[in-house]
């Protein structure tokens, strides 16, 4: 698929998707959602890709749906087709699950404003780093509308119910300061210092054995879920699996001989 609404781009083993509508505040319309679901199959699909970051154009990250365009889009099934057909119901049903289900890390880099969709966009992805800028809400409630992109999974998994609750029925505004003290993001920084300090992340992540990573990941999202003899069990079983891969004699090789590892993903 040939992108407009988003931009891709991979250096060093890591891969940016940036969200490029800015004059838009990078609203949802139809084709970026389409572009989005392509892009995160995609990026799954490449196995020279370790870390994927997520980021914003311009002044925001993302201001939530295209309400006029996605109106338009619907009324229009040319246009429809022309972009996959991915309709608003169809994204927030396939974007979360590709995020949470992609084998590589994914660090949301948060610029500015993240209001709806834009906000529950990045509760699917593994790490969130928010600039001092950026400023968080979901007033869906206020349009007569419910919680979406899986938030109703992930935003008390991450803040706790109590505070949830607030979040989703008073869709009040928070900074960034706030949105770290309750866990809705991990890290704030300056607005200058947000995408080097996101890369200096990435590119930790990226050293590591790809293989672990992976497997760690979805250790990590299983156990959200399962008891603990399940996790248990799993555990012994994908340790005994990587203790046979060839990174993990390289990296033993490597201890010994006192380098740094050169992992190949086996």
């Amino acid at each position: 698929m040939e992108y407009q609404a988003i931009i891709l781009e991979k250096k060093n083993n890591i891969t940016t998707i940036t969200l490029n509508r800015p004059d838009k505040l990078n609203a949802l319309n139809p084709r970026m959602m389409s572009e989005l679901v392509d892009a995160f199959h995609s990026v799954d699909q490449d196995e020279e890709t370790m870390v994927l970051v997520i980021t914003g154009a311009g002044r925001g990250f993302c201001s939530g749906a295209d309400v006029r365009e996605s109106l338009l889009a619907a009324s229009n099934r040319q246009q429809a087709s022309e972009i996959g057909d991915v309709t608003r119901g169809g994204f927030t049903q396939e974007a979360p699950p590709a995020l949470v289900a992609m084998r590589k890390p994914v660090i949301a880099a948060i610029n500015g404003v993240a209001v709806g969709g834009g906000l529950t966009m990045t509760l699917a992805c593994d790490i969130r780093i928010a600039s001092e800028e950026a400023r968080f809400s979901i007033p869906l409630t206020r349009m007569g509308l419910t919680v979406e992109l899986g938030s109703s999974y992930f935003l008390s998994r991450l803040v706790g119910i109590g505070k949830a609750c607030e979040l989703v029925f008073t869709g009040k505004m928070i900074d960034a300061r706030e949105a770290k003290e309750i866990g809705l993001v991990n890290q704030v920084v300056p607005a200058d210092e947000l995408m080097k300090t996101t890369y200096e992340m990435a590119e930790s992540i990226a050293k590591a054995a790809p293989l672990a990573t992976r497997i760690s990941k979805m250790g990590l999202y299983q156990g959200m879920d399962n008891n603990l003899a399940t996790q248990l069990r799993w555990e012994t079983l994908a340790l005994n699996y990587l203790r046979s891969t060839q990174d993990a004699k390289e990296a033993a090789t490597a201890f010994l001989e006192k380098r740094d590892p050169v992992f190949k993903g086996k």
